[in-house]
């Protein structure tokens, strides 16, 4: 999706992986007992994962396995990284983003209810258009990022995040019981469909010829059912978290492989794991929850006012509204910025100096772009060095490399807009 939908950082941002059982034992150099006992504790902790459906599709297709937020999902093919991350942005790539939460809110009263969690102006949009918005708390921080969209068939579709799915559900199961309790009429289903991510310039071309429908007429951020290569029931949604255009297609999980074959029938179509996703939306300046933002990140200070909707801000009847509102006004004391440097990599927690040595900041996502060549990262500084050009520092291995504030994104998106 358009926003980071990935609770922690992988590969490229410095954070690292569980390896799979595979990978573990061949990182190993115990003998044939020792080897026995690690992959026994290989295993069951492979076997403690959950799995989405096109886990056995992954393997046979040499997928590396890596747990990421309880889930066993793929880091990487069987192509470098780097080779992944650039088929995405020359041609079109698929990934696997079952693990996400998929939620329906139904009932007479479900955009209340909604609005009534996130900072997003629901009430105003368009029939099958969604929109990136944010769960806050009280206190002004952002509990999660999500895509809701407001569908011509009675209900709201909203994509949350795999590692906040248990925190977003009871988030929104509370809220639920008030509303009951004053009599609104709403309710909550949790979807068990599949969803699989095209993207890449060429999605349009490869996707249309499996559908009957035209889709010119689906612009960045809308939404459709429809049969996709004879699959009837999916749900087709306009977005990444690419930067790139492409689409989110929620399927029946009974038809996911088979939608995914057909795809990459397609000479254009490359499975892609979750090491060229963080690259990707690195490049593209989308934040990643848990690095990026959290519960004591306020909207404002991570840039992110414009998903609040200007009624709303008006109305200031979301959590935290009497905290993040005046602070559009009145700024902060911190701003998420980007940040450009050469040298060594940028990693996760790098501190970042003014040019005279004082830490006024750190980095929470970074890596080597693979299409700019040179190292890109994004983090929280003092407001009086967020100005784009602004020279400043990062502290890497205990030396101080030079970088600049950058603006974001790094690289050109290209979202469809008709």
């Amino acid at each position: 999706m358009m926003s980071a939908r990935l609770l922690v950082g992988v590969g490229t941002s410095g954070l690292g992986f569980r390896a799979s059982r595979d990978g573990f034992l061949r990182g190993c150099g115990a003998g044939c007992a020792g080897r026995r006992q690690q992959q026994r504790r290989a295993s069951g902790a492979e076997a403690a994962l959950k799995r989405t459906p096109l886990f056995d599709f992954h393997r046979q297709h040499g997928g590396k396995m890596v747990e990421f937020a309880g889930w066993a999902m793929p880091v990487q093919y069987k192509d470098s990284h780097i080779a992944s991350h650039m088929h995405t942005r020359e041609h079109c790539s698929i990934f696997d983003v079952s693990h996400m939460l998929q939620t329906k809110v139904h009932g007479r009263d479900r955009v209340k209810f909604m609005e009534s969690l996130v900072v997003a102006d629901i009430q105003e949009l368009k029939d099958n258009q969604g929109t990136l918005s944010l769960f806050t708390t009280e206190r002004g921080g952002i509990i999660d990022d999500l895509i809701v969209t407001k569908t011509d068939q009675g209900y709201l579709y909203v994509v949350s995040n795999a590692g906040c799915a248990d925190k977003d559900s009871a988030h929104m199961k509370a809220r639920l019981a008030e509303f009951k309790a004053a009599g609104f009429d709403v309710d909550l289903e949790f979807l068990d469909e599949a969803l699989i991510a095209l993207q890449g310039p060429s999605m349009s071309r490869v996707l249309q010829e499996g559908l009957k429908e035209d889709l010119s007429k689906l612009t960045f951020m809308t939404s459709a059912l429809a049969a996709v290569f004879g699959v009837p029931g999916c749900r087709i949604t306009r977005c990444g978290y690419t930067g790139e255009d492409g689409v989110e297609i929620s399927v029946p999980q009974s038809r996911v492989v088979e939608l995914t074959e057909r795809l990459l029938g397609n000479s254009e179509v490359k499975l892609a794991g979750l090491g060229a996703r963080d690259s990707l939306r690195l490049e593209a300046g989308l934040c990643l929850y848990g690095n990026d933002i959290d519960e004591i990140t306020t909207p404002v200070e991570a840039t992110l006012v414009w998903t609040i909707g200007k009624r709303r801000r008006q109305t200031k009847d979301f959590p935290g509204a009497d905290i993040i509102v005046p602070q559009i006004k009145a700024k902060t004391a911190r701003k998420r910025v980007g940040l450009v440097s050469t040298g060594p990599p940028v990693r996760q927690h790098t501190p970042i100096l003014s040019s005279d040595g004082q830490v006024i900041g750190e980095v929470t996502s970074g890596c080597p772009s693979p299409c700019l060549k040179k190292n890109i990262a994004m983090g929280y500084v003092d407001a009086a060095f967020a100005k784009n050009g602004t020279n400043i520092q990062v502290e890497v291995r205990k030396k101080a490399v030079p970088a600049t504030v950058s603006k974001m994104p790094f690289v050109p998106t290209n979202y469809y807009s008709g």
